[in-house]
């Protein structure tokens, strides 16, 4: 008998999807302990920048009953968030392009 563990679920899709890449020509990235942190304290401070951008907009909406202001409130509320994440995912990106 073989001592190798059956691979698992995980495992196995995982290489399903290298070999998928390999045979469509897509490069594998390995980034530096650098850059992995890098992007993990890029994610943790847009996360909190988007957490902030949360609690001001429920503070702002239970102060306000006009349903037209509410509106206008979602609408810029939504544009904070989406502004945040992207630049959030161009600040990854930049890191990503480093060579470190």
């Amino acid at each position: 008998m073989s001592d190798k563990q059956p691979k698992s679920a995980v495992e196995l899709a995982m290489a399903r999807l290298q070999a998928s890449d390999e045979k469509h020509g897509v490069d594998s990235i390995t980034l530096s302990d650098k850059q992995k942190s890098d992007i993990a304290e890029a994610r943790s401070i847009y996360e909190a920048k988007i957490a902030e951008q949360q609690i001001l907009h429920k503070s702002k909406l239970a102060m306000t009953t006009d349903p037209d202001a509410r509106s206008q409130l979602e609408e810029q509320h939504r544009r904070d968030v989406s502004r945040a994440a992207n630049d959030r995912d161009k600040k990854i990106g930049n890191i990503y392009k480093t060579n470190a």
